[in-house]
């Protein structure tokens, strides 16, 4: 029985060293993947910090575009403002001239009478004087024949 029992001791020891052997191993593995791991996120890290400080630039970017967006819509403002008030004169010279245009006829029309006398007795006068160079020519005199 002392044969079984050292037997049995020494099943135990294989076993036992087997089991030392495979659980040695399992570790090695999970030590690789550890490290693995470890490497993958150190390397995560730095991408996290590339992208981190890309966002901060562009961030600090879009801050910059969106002041000087600000500032040229400011300066447009000015200009718009300059384009109203330019309409504005233009509109009150046009107004001005209309009125100017619209005396110059009333005052046409309530003259028309004199200039139409005026016409008429230029006319006459013309005729006289026509008639009277006609009479000279014909005669060669100023005088009447008697």
């Amino acid at each position: 029985m002392e044969i079984i029992l050292y037997l049995s001791v020494a099943l135990i020891a294989v076993a036992f060293t087997v089991l030392v052997v495979f659980i040695s191993k399992t570790l090695k593995s999970l030590q690789q993947t550890l490290t693995n791991v470890a490497k993958t996120l150190d390397g995560l890290e730095n991408q996290l910090d590339g992208v981190s400080r890309e966002t901060t630039d562009l961030l600090h970017k879009t801050n910059r575009l969106a002041d000087d967006i600000q500032h040229k819509s400011e300066s447009l403002n000015s200009v718009f403002h300059g384009v109203r008030e330019i309409g504005d004169s233009l509109s009150n010279v046009s107004h001005s001239v209309k009125n100017v245009s619209t005396r110059i006829a009333r005052e046409g029309e309530r003259r028309s009478d004199t200039v139409s006398q005026v016409v008429q007795w230029s006319n006459a006068a013309l005729d006289v004087w026509e008639k009277w160079q006609l009479r000279t020519k014909k005669y060669g005199r100023t005088t009447e024949p008697k």
